[in-house]
């Protein structure tokens, strides 16, 4: 199951009263500069448009909200690179912290007029998702399980339907955010990066997600070491001014001093593994009664001459005793039936998923899902989706469908058909709802190959010795009747159409120099298309053969004819 942490914001008006005290602290002493007083009414993304959910980097998914100490690890002016010792809060994952620092280093050879600091990353991270849950990654970089954020559902938070099919995120229903830098997968499909050189851009290791997060944060001309600029890169990334704050708080906690720690050891946010995620504060609402306020220059005592009011003494009442309230007995929880809850999908078979442009898919996917138990479970819902640069797609021009599976549990992909843009991309399957499970294949599309060549005139192809054939040659390949452009052709003029060899008489084409050339290479235009140059004929008469042939072994043989004109 992939692991998702918790947040929170401040609970109640106890912990808003701490909270509050701890941010008046930090304003008096260490805390970053306020933000501009425009940057709320003028909350920007990457391009410029005020941000919805799905605009943001993260979604605008909830945060930790854990501040920095009131002791800052360094003194101001001190370096950044200390030893390993100080504030346990100031050290970072040793993994992490050398992706934020390689992910600045890229960026100022790259955008060096953005002049990305790296301690802005270690903030978002921070906040994010704690610097990958106290830095549990892998040698490469990679969390050891994926790091999710709540599904956007509209319920509390954003509401932004599945974009990947579950590729990402495991939810072929509602996206989430993924990762240490927590990108949602429509964002990530735009500012995904490989960070550490593998070859594949992937949300959850460190190193992809540090790179893409410093390209968001750039994004246009915005200049990081300008306050303005900072707030709205800031605020592009999650849309909320709260967040803007935490962020700033721990950005300027983290210039102030840092140092690192194995991975695996970072001090996670107090609020890990549970809390509300609500990305907004509640309102404190106070405790104590104000006390009232003397009247200016008055008395508390009466004025001279007046009586005093006589004062009752008290009246007790007996204390009424109430019957004891009896709680009605909780039912124990029910447990799911495992013979009839999802488990888990597998693959039924490895298909060769290759197809020619514009053809059907002769292979499709199958899965069976299965219960807690581990037998087939029909009834079980299967979304089956393309990911990647394609526009392959399932019958309708669909790229996401969701089918049933069989009595046997088993259920089987939409034929797929080709499109014209080709290369490699994935078909994902993804089935259950709490415990989401995804499957992937990898598909193809090549470029159509010609398996005929043809004429496209049928007029015969006559000239007189030493004279120019009047009609010029126009020949066009095609697969299944389709056209193919940039398709290699070889036309030779041959001696015999059973054993064909280069003929050494006849008619013949004229290279640069005017010379004489019976062998010439030469590709189609556009819809396969190819026009030859113009032919010659010598001095001799007779019956002659032009034969075409393509890369692919498609051949075409034309006749020639050289005779003398019929006398007048």
């Amino acid at each position: 199951m992939a692991a998702q942490f918790g947040r929170r914001l401040r609970r109640g008006a106890t912990t808003t009263a701490v909270a509050a005290a701890a941010v008046a602290a930090l304003s008096a002493s260490q805390a970053p500069a306020a933000p501009q007083a425009d940057t709320a009414a003028d909350d920007r993304t990457a391009s410029g448009a005020t941000p919805s959910g799905d605009s943001a980097a993260t979604g605008n998914s909830p945060y930790h909200t854990d501040l920095p100490p009131l002791t800052t690890p360094g003194k101001p002016g001190a370096s950044v690179n200390l030893p390993v010792t100080g504030s346990a809060e100031a050290g970072i994952p040793a993994t992490i912290l050398a992706a934020y620092k390689k992910a600045e280093q890229e960026l100022a050879g790259t955008d060096a007029a953005c002049r990305l600091p790296w301690q802005l990353l270690a903030a978002i991270g921070k906040v994010e998702s704690g610097q990958a849950r106290g830095g549990k990654v892998d040698a490469d970089g990679t969390t050891f399980s994926p790091i999710l954020g709540p599904a956007l559902n509209g319920q509390g938070f954003a509401l932004i339907k599945d974009t990947d099919g579950g590729a990402y995120d495991g939810d072929a229903t509602h996206d989430r955010a993924v990762g240490p830098m927590q990108f949602i997968p429509s964002t990530w499909a735009t500012w995904g990066q490989d960070g550490n050189g593998d070859g594949r851009k992937d949300p959850n290791n460190i190193y992809d997600a540090a790179l893409a997060a410093g390209h968001y944060l750039c994004a246009g001309t915005r200049d990081l070491s300008v306050g303005t600029d900072l707030d709205r890169a800031v605020l592009s990334y999650n849309h909320s001014t709260e967040y803007l704050r935490t962020v700033r708080s721990w950005f300027d906690y983290y210039k102030r001093g840092t140092h690192e720690v194995p991975d695996g050891t970072g001090v996670l946010p107090a609020d890990t593994g549970g809390g509300t995620v609500s990305p907004y504060p509640t309102p404190s609402t106070g405790g104590a009664s104000p006390s009232p306020t003397p009247k200016p220059g008055g008395s508390t005592s009466p004025s001279p001459g007046t009586t005093p009011p006589t004062t009752k003494p008290p009246t007790t009442k007996p204390p009424t005793t109430k019957p004891p309230t009896t709680k009605p007995p909780t039912e124990p929880p029910t447990t799911p039936d495992p013979s009839t809850t999802f488990g888990t999908l597998e693959k039924r078979g490895t298909p060769a998923l290759t197809a020619t442009a514009g053809d059907a898919f002769g292979e499709r996917v199958t899965v069976r899902a299965l219960n807690k138990l581990g037998a087939p479970l029909p009834g079980t819902r299967v979304t089956f989706a393309l990911v990647g640069e394609t526009d392959t797609r399932f019958a309708e021009g669909k790229n996401t469908v969701t089918v049933t599976t069989g009595s046997d549990g088993t259920v089987t992909a939409p034929v797929l058909t080709a499109g014209e843009k080709t290369g490699t991309f994935k078909v994902t399957a993804v089935a259950g709802t709490t415990d989401p499970q995804a499957l992937a294949w990898t598909a193809k599309v090549t470029a159509r190959v010609a398996d005929t060549v043809v004429r496209t005139g049928e007029e015969a192809l006559t000239a007189a010795p030493g004279a120019e054939f009047a009609e010029r040659v126009e020949v066009r390949t095609t697969y299944k009747d389709t056209g193919v452009a940039d398709t290699a052709v070889t036309a030779t003029m041959i001696t015999d159409a059973e054993k064909p060899a280069e003929n050494d008489k006849g008619p013949y084409f004229k290279d640069a120099d005017g010379k004489p050339l019976r062998t010439l290479d030469l590709t189609t235009g556009a819809d396969g298309v190819l026009e030859l140059p113009k032919i010659y004929a010598d001095d001799t008469e007779g019956t002659y053969l032009l034969r075409l042939t393509t890369a692919s072994g498609a051949t075409l043989t034309v006749e020639l004819k050289v005779e003398a004109a019929p006398a007048a």
